[in-house]
């Protein structure tokens, strides 16, 4: 066994599995993106559930306000905000559970067996750890104030009033919050009192500490006990305005995917019941069975993805970044997209270098490696592959929320591109994640690692190890489920068509619907 091969099997690959596995285990007490993502749809149903058109007897426009929204949007908007406290609390309790932990602790200093050249040895103390879950200590209790702020006006509005007083008064009672927050609370007791207490300045925090919905509805409120008509209709003609648009974000994000999944449900009755009929002349079994020629062995295969991928992606490129002269931390959301696509690029350009590397000495490659034809069916296969894995992974989706409660990690891009109202980030992102992802992702997980498997399992078996390490490399535990199963609509697409681009298509279609569906969430 040569030097490179022993360093590669038992030094480089062990390395890249335990930080792999360490980042999952990471991600594990962290809340899950779709979470969040829940919330602000929420928010835009109560802004929609306002809406009073023209017509207010039209029993057409009330049906398509109630297919929208519900028949109970202040019932459900109330459960999901129940939830998402539960949800808070329970995160709450246990980063103060580490925080005792670590106190009752001497403090211990961390070196890398083996510092990086340049690098300083990393030293990481009990205080130091103390400092990350107290900064996350607070935004848990900011994020859990902000939620009883605005519980409490659900309340209020479905007639619980004491149950809302309730809430205000806890939240005013707690000396963990921001003073702020316990005004706002005051204010709006006072509101909602029998009888009402108006306290001075009332409008200024409610203004500044609610949003949406939720602060025309404190709002209106004010402005009636104070009877200042000229504020009142303003502020219920902006209401009504808001809720028109709050209708059409609703629908843009909830029609087009509703419709494109109902095609793909169809179309995979339709694709099972033509294997049923017709069997290996469906298009289901095209291409089924006929394995790749692999002139490369594993060892290959392990290479590019150790050093391409993992090297690439975790250490020297961060590395690279962490030494560039740039202020930190990078708060202009141009700069933090430009810098995303930066260091995606340079972990592709380093990972595909590689890959060109490692398999130039099998030149030139048998047929149908890395193929790419326009004068195809490509564009059929990528559509209709999309279609059909949105009502797939919707499945797939729901049954990992109950399995993991909200915790589990999310891809940190998604947070960004839902904060990011900035046309210019917007546009960086959508070529992140749009475009350069499903170049370079397709061309090593499908074009490369699922046909190297063809050579030791059956094409079938391929496409589950190539989905189910794609999900993996994103280093998020609760996107493993979704991300398998998208990975296994991207290979079977891949291994019928036998053309790259219907794999790209299917990877940019879908990355594009759900920066759709964030920049229209957050544009709220």
């Amino acid at each position: 066994m040569t030097l490179k091969r022993l360093v590669l099997i038992f030094v480089l690959t062990p390395i890249a599995v335990l930080l792999a596995v360490s980042a999952l285990f990471g991600s594990w007490q962290e809340p899950q993106f779709q979470s969040r993502l829940e919330l602000y749809q929420t928010n835009i149903a109560l802004q929609a559930q306002a809406w009073q058109s023209e017509d207010s007897g039209d029993d057409n426009l009330q049906a398509i306000r109630e297919a929208i929204l519900g028949e109970q949007p202040l019932e459900s908007a109330t459960k999901q905000y129940q939830e998402a406290r539960q949800s808070v609390q329970a995160n709450l309790n246990k980063v103060n559970n580490k925080l005792a932990q670590l106190r009752s602790q001497p403090e211990i200093t961390l070196t890398p067996p083996k510092p990086l050249p340049d690098v300083p040895p990393t030293t990481k103390t009990s205080r130091q750890g103390q400092q990350q879950l107290q900064q996350s200590l607070k935004q848990l209790q900011k994020l859990l104030a902000e939620l009883d702020l605005r519980l409490g006006i659900l309340q209020a509005q479905q007639g619980q009033t004491d149950t809302a007083l309730k809430t205000w008064s806890e939240l005013q009672q707690r000396s963990d919050i921001n003073p702020e927050f316990g005004e706002t609370a005051a204010v709006l007791s006072g509101l909602w009192n029998n009888p009402p207490r108006l306290l001075q300045n009332a409008q200024q925090p409610i203004q500044k500490n609610l949003e949406g919905w939720f602060r025309s509805t404190a709002l209106v409120q004010l402005y009636q006990l104070q009877q200042r008509q000229d504020a009142l209709s303003a502020v219920k003609a902006a209401q009504q305005e808001s809720s028109a648009q709050a209708v059409l974000k609703l629908a843009v994000i909830g029609t087009i995917p509703t419709l494109a999944a109902l095609i793909g449900l169809i179309l995979l009755i339709l694709l099972f019941a033509q294997r049923l009929l017709k069997g290996k002349a469906s298009l289901l079994a095209q291409n089924a069975d006929i394995p790749w020629s692999t002139p490369w062995n594993g060892e290959t295969v392990l290479q590019v993805f150790i050093v391409g991928f993992f090297f690439m992606g975790q250490i020297f490129v961060p590395l690279v970044i962490s030494l560039l002269p740039i202020p930190r931390p990078i708060v202009d959301v141009r700069l933090q997209a430009f810098s995303v696509l930066v260091s995606y690029l340079l972990v592709a350009l380093g990972a595909l270098l590689v890959l060109y590397f490692s398999l130039k000495r099998f030149f030139p490659l048998p047929e149908f490696w890395f193929r790419f034809r326009f004068q195809d069916n490509w564009f059929l296969w990528g559509l209709g592959g999309y279609c059909t894995a949105l009502p797939i992974v919707v499945v797939v989706s729901l049954i990992n929320q109950l399995l993991w409660q909200g915790q589990g990690g999310s891809n940190p891009l998604l947070q960004l591109a839902l904060e990011s109202q900035d046309g210019i980030a917007l546009g960086i992102f959508f070529s992140t994640a749009a475009i350069a992802a499903p170049f370079f992702e397709e061309i090593l997980f499908r074009g490369f690692l699922l046909p190297s498997l063809t050579r030791y399992l059956p094409v079938w078996g391929s496409i589950l190890i190539s989905s189910l390490l794609f999900a993996i490399a994103h280093l998020s535990l609760s996107e493993i489920l979704p991300l398998t199963a998208l990975g296994i609509v991207l290979g079977v697409v891949y291994t019928r068509s036998r053309n790259l681009l219907a794999p790209m298509l299917l990877h940019s279609l879908w990355n594009s619907g759900t920066l759709l569906s964030l920049f229209v969430l957050g544009s709220n």
